[in-house]
């Protein structure tokens, strides 16, 4: 290891170092303050910088040859930050590299991307079976694989059963009795028999030993089972005639993913050996049955091939863009602190100050993450380093978020995106659990049609003031998966007032 090497490792970590013993440090005691309260006050005692044990009544260097750093007496300006909250200084703050970001309302990309493998449109794929038993006489197809277009020769059949049957046309045909000629007919096309054999056969009553059998339609010949002279009866699969117009693709999605999934949406696919083409499909079917093994859904996805460049068994990158999601608070990945336990985030509460609180996951995508309760729709979250400071934070929080202002303060307008405020019919009022259940409107801000649901009153929201079919105009917010009311007044008693 170079010279240079070794001096950056012992940098790093002389920083990291520092930055934890700088955050185990009381709120006002990483940094001495700029102004002039800060400056009348006398430190408590200096600590090294790397050892927080090692304390001395005036400055110095620790034992390590570094400057001490003083500890002043805590103000009371952090006695309501609650359990588990850490300050910490500008400088560290920038060397860290803290970035945050603000929690959103809005709806996630519910953009589905898996892998398949192109296959036939089954379809259109058909198995060709003799109906009588024969000898192959003469196969026009060689190879699976190979072209064939419609109505063009396929195999001559030599069959007993084949001659007879011609033989009792041509004898009807003799004695012109139209029910045996009927009947004669009858029995050829039963035996497959073309309309375009019938016809020369009844211009001619010359009966054939050998019958050829044309293709009902053009496409590719999947599989071939016979050579010329193989013996075949009625349950020989002699061949199968697929087509490439359109094809199917076999994808697979995880479970979760199954309620993003539905007939119809459309889909986005590339191939890496045509690099730059797409295809634009549609979900064509959803199995019914989920895979034991590997926990996944298959989707059918339907593709049109004009141009027969999708071959069967490729490997495909499909997208399927979903249907878009109800609006929900969602904050970035990275500011997901997962453990085997719990799901934390660390908030920024402003002036260097930060608590880990625990949090719901929702659904995710490929940037940002769903909370269904933890955090606000103002709050910042710390999206880089967060991890140094969870573990400081962690060692004394209760992991419950910081006390939010009081409702009866905030203003209950509309434009609070997790607030929303609308009509509707209480249809029962529960007392003793103060719940009411309520048929309100649409909310159009959200997305969201009209429902019937529960609600739970607010502890300022008085109940008795309310009684069954009143018609209200409430302002309600979502905490922790609860639909929470904070105010709520009934529309005649509005009328009232305005009269």
């Amino acid at each position: 290891m170079n010279t240079n090497l070794k001096l950056s490792l012992v940098a790093i970590c002389s920083a990291a170092l520092t930055a934890g013993v700088l955050l185990s440090l009381p709120a006002e005691h990483t940094m001495p303050s700029n102004d002039k309260t800060s400056s009348k006050k006398e430190p408590l005692y200096w600590v090294a910088p790397m050892d927080s044990n090692y304390r001395r009544d005036e400055p110095g260097l620790s034992p390590m040859g570094m400057d001490l750093v003083p500890v002043y007496e805590e103000s009371d300006s952090g006695a309501n930050e609650g359990p588990g909250s850490v300050k910490i200084s500008p400088t560290v703050i920038n060397n860290l590299g803290v970035r945050t970001a603000p929690v959103e309302f809005a709806a996630l990309e519910n953009e589905v991307n898996t892998v398949g493998y192109v296959q036939y449109n089954q379809d259109q794929l058909i198995h060709i079976h003799p109906r009588v038993e024969g000898w192959v006489e003469t196969l026009y197809v060689k190879a699976a694989g190979d072209q064939v277009k419609q109505d063009e020769p396929l195999y001559t059949l030599y069959s007993p059963q084949l001659v007879n049957a011609q033989e009792e046309f041509v004898l009807a045909l003799k004695r012109n009795n139209p029910v045996l000629i009927r009947a004669a007919k009858a029995r050829l096309k039963s035996l497959n028999v073309s309309e375009g054999f019938i016809s020369r056969l009844q211009k001619s009553q010359q009966v054939l030993q050998n019958i050829t059998f044309y293709s009902r339609q053009g496409g590719v010949v999947d599989e071939l089972n016979i050579r010329e002279g193989f013996y075949v009866k009625p349950d020989t699969s002699m061949m199968s005639i697929a087509q490439l117009d359109e094809v199917w693709v076999e994808a697979e999605v995880f479970e979760r993913q199954a309620e993003l999934i539905r007939v119809g949406l459309p889909v986005t696919m590339t191939l890496d050996y045509l690099s730059g083409q797409r295809w634009q499909g549609q979900v064509d079917y959803i199995y019914p049955t989920l895979d034991a093994k590997n926990r996944t859904l298959r989707v059918r996805l339907r593709f049109n091939n004009e141009g027969h460049q999708l071959k069967p068994n490729m490997f495909a990158q499909v997208s399927i863009h979903s249907q878009k999601a109800e609006k929900q608070l969602i904050v970035p990945k990275e500011a997901v602190i997962r453990t085997g336990s719990q799901n934390r985030i660390v908030i920024a509460l402003g002036e260097g100050r930060f608590k880990s609180v625990e949090v719901t996951l929702g659904r995710s995508d490929t940037t940002h993450t769903e909370i269904l309760s933890g955090v606000l729709a103002e709050d910042e979250v710390v999206t880089s380093a967060q991890f140094l400071i969870d573990s400081e934070s962690s060692k004394s929080s209760d992991f419950k978020r910081m006390q939010a202002p009081s409702h009866s303060t905030m203003a209950m307008s509309d434009s609070d995106p997790s607030m929303a405020t609308v009509n509707g019919v209480i249809n029962s009022i529960d007392p003793s659990t103060r719940v009411m259940n309520i048929s309100r409107e649409a909310i159009e801000k959200w997305g969201r049609g009209p429902a019937t649901m529960d609600f739970v009153l607010a502890k300022n929201v008085t109940i008795e003031a309310f009684k069954l079919n009143d018609e209200v105009t409430f302002t309600f917010s979502i905490e922790q998966g609860e639909f929470v009311i904070h105010t709520m007044t009934s529309v005649h008693a509005m009328h009232s007032q305005h009269e």
